[in-house]
């Protein structure tokens, strides 16, 4: 592999050499006041946007057709569409398959450092060559502007706490990536009133650490956030910011705020034949002995029942979820959880993802494509089964096979999806 051939870590690899991003990551460990990432639009282009969201079998199959179609991706990233190691499992197993299966490729991650931590010998081991971590200010006053909350453990913290937790992962997160030969960029966004005039004391900061390059990006208003009304800075303020910054590391120039999903050359309009390939993918069985792993973090799994015994009611139609876990290691019932009211639109999966916070794992008969879509993005594992809960609870508890639950068998990417609308041929 040659390291010089990453696009935005080199400017004069951007034009030649592309990259793939693939969006394994639903789940944040934090909120940024800037950031929404409820919508998908295809002229959209800023992290957080994806067209789907892949489990790392899925990913792998994805992959493929973009290889078979593409000659010039030279690196294969993570970036979203949450935080990657938020979601360590899924992002760990998707780096380790791609390693395995295209020892060529470089290996990227992009994240916020809170939780990358205990990671780094992994990533070293699998070589992954290039880090991109975004820090936003070296001043807990000034990150308090900046971030909303940060979940780091089990517990969810307000700003003041979490910030000053997130400040001091990053920089443990720059100086391990380094001392393991790790190329790190740091991005820093330009936000006009907050830290426009703070960023130089970041490009300060980073230069001691040894970070290789910064890229200030400018910030994109987006609606639902808490800074949708705040204009993007104009050119003259984000040439003013490169400028100071430059005195203390170089500047990253050509950045094009790569979607999660991102594929091509920086800059390219996003390729809707490779979108619908990726929807595709998304539909994708995970494996002929499909297997599901308990989140710690999430220990609980939701069922969907009409008597308490089968796997057998669609997501839509349930009025309760049936909730299990572990009490003193035994497999238990918990508690029936009411679902939001059905009718509320698209406002009943984001609160049902809320209700269903603390369940790493959902088993259903059937769900639509936009709750699946919400629940997905929030963390939930969502499963179409049919059979007795109790086997399949216990399968999910202790790692083993639901191949012969699995309701329906999708199609591969490539196979039976001519005619479907989904742009694929």
């Amino acid at each position: 592999m040659n390291l010089d051939n990453h696009p935005c870590f080199n400017a004069k690899a951007h034009k030649a050499y592309g990259r793939v991003h693939l969006p394994v990551a639903p789940r944040c460990n934090i909120q940024c006041k800037f950031c929404n990432r409820k919508f998908d639009c295809v002229n959209e282009s800023r992290p957080g946007v994806t067209s789907g969201v892949l489990t790392p079998h899925q990913a792998m199959a994805y992959l493929e057709e973009v290889f078979r179609t593409r000659d010039n991706i030279s690196v294969v990233g993570i970036a979203g569409p949450g935080d990657p190691f938020a979601n360590p499992v899924e992002t760990m197993e998707t780096l380790r398959r791609v390693r395995e299966t295209y020892p060529e490729m470089l290996l990227c991650v992009a994240t916020n450092g809170l939780g990358i931590g205990p990671y780094l010998d992994d990533l070293a081991e699998i070589q992954a060559s290039h880090v991109t971590i975004t820090v936003n200010a070296v001043d807990p006053d000034i990150a308090e502007k900046i971030y909303s909350w940060v979940r780091y453990g089990k517990r969810v913290r307000r700003a003041g706490e979490g910030v000053r937790i997130l400040l001091e992962k990053q920089i443990e997160a720059v100086r391990g990536l380094k001392e393991r030969g790790i190329t790190v960029k740091v991005n820093t966004i330009i936000i006009p009133g907050i830290n426009d005039d703070h960023i130089e004391a970041v490009a300060e900061r980073m230069a001691e650490l040894g970070v290789d390059i910064l890229n200030c990006v400018p910030y994109y208003p987006n609606a639902g956030s808490a800074f949708e009304k705040m204009a993007e800075p104009d050119a003259e303020l984000v040439e003013s910011v490169r400028k100071r910054a430059g005195k203390y590391i170089p500047q990253m120039r050509h950045c094009t705020r790569c979607r999660a999903d991102a594929v091509g050359i920086l800059g390219e309009t996003p390729d809707t034949a490779l979108m619908a390939t990726l929807r595709a993918c998304e539909s994708l069985s995970e494996t002929p002995d499909r297997q599901a792993t308990v989140d710690p973090d999430r220990p609980h799994v939701a069922v969907a029942s009409m008597e308490g015994v089968l796997i057998n009611q669609h997501l839509g139609e349930a009025a309760k979820l049936l909730i299990y876990g572990k009490q003193d290691g035994v497999i238990t019932l918990l508690e029936a959880r009411d679902t939001p009211e059905i009718g509320a639109g698209f406002q009943r999966w984001e609160a049902m993802a809320e209700l269903l916070g603390d369940c790493g794992t959902l088993l259903v008969s059937g769900i639509g494509e936009n709750p699946r879509r919400t629940l997905a993005e929030k963390g939930l594992d969502i499963l179409e089964v049919e059979g007795v809960i109790e086997e399949a609870v216990r399968a999910v508890f202790d790692g083993g096979s639901l191949k012969h639950l699995i309701k329906r068998d999708m199609t591969a990417c490539r196979a039976g999806c001519s005619g479907t609308g989904a742009g694929c041929g």
